[in-house]
């Protein structure tokens, strides 16, 4: 277990890797299942995440900077400082393994080192070693604890506003590894019925969403394998179904389109709902390895899939109602990309915000007057959401919804116009959503 975790963090140090996308190929090659699997899973989710506190007390046992620190030994460390401070494995077996893993691939001077290097780590908990090597202030302090870019802690706090005193438990929810939620597809199960077959337990707030808690690959439940159902989170199932309850002026024509479809999870549930009524989908997707995920996940509903640029569809305008699901840093999902918060800069705030507010503006012209486009990101940050919002409302003389009203029994999602989904409050990713209506002319 410990070699698979081992060879995933050096895929992600490397190539630059997604550990959830290497890790399940990993498994089955090795035919690793049951609780090895489960261990490996932590151990090379929980390194990923935990990073930055893992290299501070790596460095600080070192007495060196980890850059200084040839790139698989350090694999072999951040994995044993991971287990002394941050599981219930022992010490004795969390440093022996690691140094077992040196001294086969580098010879008896390096697992020496690392030998060191642990045993230092181990000589103090977690919260001594926090103590210790922290920031001062307490962003930064909260964003060393829970193995957080302090960028990314201050943008959370800034979202937060009034109750930016939650940002513990944000960032606790963050450092987390979250359930599986699965989406029944309507018209071909009922959310109680998917519970009942995989022994999940219904969602809070989708009428689709069910819950998983435990193990296993959720690819193998029967309902998944039929196409019944699928994996996706809550807050992205709200986000369509927002999308569907909004109130147009005038009759709803059935034109509907997703802007940014890729991979296509949304527009599967949009293609579902289309159906009922006879309506139809367009999706739109820019890349062409993505618009094929797109079309097998909506094979056999009303979706057509566009290869194109949202930016510059080719499409016809007239739309009823428009998703723009918008490329974006993705901080809401943090806790189900594991590595993804060590490779984000806040220059990729400034860069994505010209593209989200391009494709809006798009969404604009191909929408009807009296219909709504909803706008939506996996971030919670100021500059990707309202920021965003209010310019395209200044430019356009969009109508602002209130959007809390399109997620009927969802508590605390924000003072509006637009809704915030937070994970330590909803258990879904921190998806913002906000509908603005084209006014009539």
């Amino acid at each position: 277990m410990r070699l698979a975790a081992r060879d995933v963090l050096r895929a992600v140090r490397e190539r630059e890797a997604y550990a959830n996308l290497v890790l399940p190929g990993l498994l089955r090659e090795r035919r690793i299942s049951g609780r090895d699997a489960a261990l490996a899973t932590e151990l090379t989710y929980g390194s990923c995440r935990s990073l930055g506190l893992l290299d501070a007390v790596i460095a600080a046992g070192a007495g060196r900077p980890v850059d200084e620190i040839d790139g698989p030994l350090l694999d072999v460390l951040r994995l044993g400082v991971y287990q002394l401070l941050r599981t219930r494995i022992g010490a004795h077996a969390a440093v022996d393994t690691s140094v077992a893993l040196a001294r086969t691939e580098f010879g008896a001077g390096k697992a020496g080192f690392v030998n060191a290097v642990l045993r230092r780590a181990g000589e103090k908990s977690v919260d001594e070693w926090v103590d210790e090597l922290a920031p001062r202030d307490p962003v930064g302090r909260l964003a060393f604890e829970f193995a957080h870019p302090v960028w990314i802690a201050q943008a959370f706090a800034d979202a937060l506003g009034a109750r930016a005193g939650e940002l513990r438990d944000v960032l606790a929810a963050d450092d987390a590894r979250p359930i599986v939620h699965l989406v029944a597809r309507p018209g071909d199960i009922t959310a109680e019925e998917l519970a009942l077959v995989t022994g999940g337990e219904e969602g809070k707030w989708s009428p689709y969403a069910v819950y998983l808690d435990g193990g296993g690959d959720p690819g193998k439940l029967e309902p998944v394998r039929e196409g019944m159902a699928a994996v996706q989170d809550e807050g992205s199932q709200l986000v369509a179904l927002a999308l569907t309850r909004a109130e147009l002026d005038g009759p709803d024509n059935g034109r509907w389109l997703d802007l940014c479809a890729g991979p296509g999870g949304k527009a599967a549930l949009l293609g579902a709902i289309a159906a009922i009524d006879g309506h139809r989908v367009d999706a739109v997707e820019p890349a062409e390895h993505r618009a094929e995920l797109v079309r097998k996940t909506v094979h056999d509903l009303p979706v057509d899939v566009h290869v194109a640029d949202g930016r510059n569809s080719g499409l016809t305008p007239g739309y009823d109602r428009i998703l723009v699901d918008a490329p974006c840093t993705g901080l809401g999902a943090l806790r189900r990309r594991p590595e993804a918060r060590w490779r984000r800069t806040p220059a990729d705030v400034a860069e994505l915000v010209v593209l989200q507010r391009e494709l809006l503006a798009a969404a604009w012209d191909l929408l009807r007057p009296g219909g709504v486009v909803l706008y939506s990101t996996c971030s919670p940050h100021l500059l990707e959401t309202v920021a965003v919002v209010v310019d395209a409302a200044r430019r356009t003389g969009a109508i602002q919804l209130d959007t809390r009203d399109l997620l009927p029994g969802v508590p605390d999602i924000g003072d509006g116009p637009g809704a915030q989904l937070w994970p330590h409050r909803h258990g879904t990713d921190a998806m913002f959503l906000a509908a603005l209506r084209k006014p009539l002319e």
